[in-house]
């Protein structure tokens, strides 16, 4: 079965996507329309990024003083991307956009994570671009965020530090007003940065002509001083080459220098940078020439101290962004295993009785995907990964409800994604993960070798449990703030549409057990949540939080599986069974896992928490 085929029934059957159509922003829109696009990015993916994933594995960025060098490939797959228009794919039509439903353009850029997920495609472009357009000046808008949109220029995003990691309000980067330039500048207020940042993702390359960094920076008090903590932090927009008002290059390179590309496990085909900000490489006086230098020319984004909520805005966007690319890997890593379980021939039928296993030598082999373990960590994978891309496609269906629906129905999507959002970023980038060691696992010995790709996807997957924040940040985040917010509706909203699907799938027999066995899942989570807070002290409730995010996501997962189950009515096609099975598998063998999760988390277990350092 095609990622086409299962992405169609998703966004056709399931999520009824063409309902979108009856909404003013995407009437002008059809399936047609919405398989035109699926078609595009589609043909793509196979002729400009599929035949060249093993190619930017094996030939990594490379610096060779002046620029950073990347195959020709990486660029003919970056220009085709751009032309394809996808980069403003949900903009309005008066920006040159196509006004496509954030679900749509979600399902489309789903080919380039499955057929080469490190060439990349334009997440970090369009998340800056994104949020220029909700924070930015007029003028940002329409000189950083437009040219992003179009390709002319990419983006990324400068949060951390090499002493500071994921610690966000330990920053050190600071930002100085521009002397008389500092209030006449009309792309906004001017600052000069100085500082470090680490594990920038397409920081540095010539793929474009230019890159916009979103730099979260302090500005000093009165006395020079950093402001301690976050509320010191504002954001800037720290362009690579500096522009005037009209979107043209001046000339000057900005004092934005690359320090070293990091060699990592996978993803190798994107540049991994540390960058220095205003070290003096590049001498930019007030007026844009060649001067002393006095660090990186920046321009402050909306107010002053509110940087951090600001760039959350980018980084939500991107932690679906990683959960989708977790999840097309686990997808490729399952595809790639299927086809070799059903070539692959090895071992015979197991026969016999009486307690006494035969197998007869004199019999051919049998192909592995016969064998039952096989079978297993098939339908585990296919469990893992088409159960997460499932839940990616809600998420974005409630980014487009945020949007274009009811007031009503908007807030509630609004907070329904904001309880789901650790979900879709950590689930599918530990048991994606998890479906491609299994992919591995099928390929035996080989599946260790680089003469299949599966060692690569696991590779490459390796990272989306660390990057846009790591397990323990999503953890908290959840159990800390998530299920907290607004005196807890979040979690009261999820677990009414967890009933209601229940309720919904009580009334088929081959479902009714699945159905009791979610409103049972969802009780000892609600249980759990409650005793994990009961005696009122954070050290204790979050001490096993990642624990907790794991039952909570299993129950997400659980209550996905059997929405997309109860859906699946009607002519029973080979599809159809498969995903009643991988719904049947994670019932059976991946739901009972909670009860141990959420053991330690009602307990407030402090084992791990009291243990003093030199007991390790």
């Amino acid at each position: 079965m095609s990622l086409r085929s299962t992405l169609d029934f998703l966004l056709y059957e399931w999520l009824e996507v063409s309902s979108l159509q009856q909404r003013e922003r995407f009437s002008d829109h059809s399936r047609e329309t919405f398989d035109a696009v699926l078609d595009t990015c589609e043909r793509i993916a196979r002729e400009k990024y599929a035949p060249f994933n093993r190619l930017v594995d094996t030939e990594e960025p490379r610096f060779d003083g002046e620029k950073v060098i990347l195959p020709q490939a990486t660029h003919d797959a970056q220009k085709a991307y751009a032309e394809s228009g996808m980069l403003s794919a949900a903009q309005d039509y008066d920006i040159g956009g196509m006004q496509l439903p954030y679900t749509v353009e979600a399902a489309a850029n789903s080919f380039f994570a499955m057929a080469s997920v490190s060439m990349g495609s334009g997440l970090l472009t369009v998340g800056n671009a994104n949020l220029l357009m909700a924070h930015g000046s007029d003028l940002q808008r329409k000189v950083f965020a437009l040219n992003e949109f179009s390709g002319r220029w990419s983006g990324t995003m400068c949060l951390s530090e090499p002493q500071a990691g994921s610690s966000l309000s330990d920053v050190m980067t600071r930002a100085t007003p521009d002397g008389d330039a500092y209030a006449s500048d009309p792309l906004g207020a001017r600052y000069r940065l100085k500082g470090n940042k680490m594990w920038i993702s397409a920081g540095d390359h010539e793929l474009t002509e230019n890159i916009i960094h979103l730099v979260l920076a302090k500005i000093p008090d009165a006395d020079g001083k950093l402001i301690p903590g976050v509320r010191g932090i504002s954001l800037f927009i720290v362009p690579k080459k500096l522009v005037n008002e009209n979107a043209e290059l001046t000339g000057v390179r900005n004092d934005v220098a690359l320090a070293g590309l990091n060699h990592k496990c996978g993803w190798r085909g994107t540049t991994n940078t540390l960058l220095n900000f205003g070290e003096g490489k590049f001498k930019v006086q007030t007026d844009n020439t060649a001067s002393d230098g006095s660090g990186a020319v920046g321009y402050l984004v909306g107010e002053p101290g509110r940087g951090l909520s600001y760039m959350f805005h980018m980084m939500n966007e991107a932690r679906i962004g990683v959960g989708m690319a977790a999840t097309m890997l686990g997808m490729a890593g399952y595809e790639a295993s299927l086809e070799y379980a059903k070539n692959r021939p090895q071992g015979r039928p197991v026969a016999g009785g009486s307690q006494k296993v035969v197998k007869d030598a004199a019999q051919a082999q049998v192909r592995i995907i016969e064998h039952a373990d096989i079978k297993r960590m098939l339908l585990a994978q296919k469990s893992y990964s088409e159960g997460a891309l499932a839940l990616e496609l809600y998420c974005a269906k409630l980014v487009d409800e945020q949007h274009t629906g009811e007031v009503a129905s908007a807030d509630e999507a609004r907070l329904l994604l904001e309880v789901l959002t650790p979900i879709a970023k950590s689930w599918p980038s530990e048991w994606c993960l998890e479906a491609n060691s299994l992919a591995i696992q099928i390929h035996g010995g080989y599946g260790y070798t680089r003469d299949f790709p599966v060692e690569q996807y696991w590779r490459d997957n390796r990272l989306n449990m660390i990057h846009e924040g790591t397990h323990g940040i999503q953890s908290m985040d959840l159990l800390g703030r998530k299920v907290l917010m607004e005196e807890g509706r979040g979690l009261q909203l999820l677990s009414a549409r967890m009933r209601e699907t229940a309720d919904k799938a009580m009334v088929y027999s081959d479902l009714a057990m699945d159905a009791k066995a979610l409103n049972a899942a969802l009780q000892k989570v609600i249980a759990a949540t409650q005793m994990a807070w009961s005696s009122g002290q954070p050290q204790e409730a979050l001490a096993n939080a990642v624990p907790y995010l794991q039952a909570f996501g299993h129950l997400v997962l659980a209550w996905i599986w059997l929405d997309v189950s109860a859906s699946c009515r009607g002519a029973q096609t080979p599809a159809q069974t498969g995903r009643q099975a991988a719904a049947k598998y994670f019932y059976r063998y991946e739901l009972p896992k909670i009860d141990a999760w959420l053991q330690v988390v009602s307990s407030r277990d402090m084992t791990c928490a009291n243990l003093a350092e030199d007991a390790f």
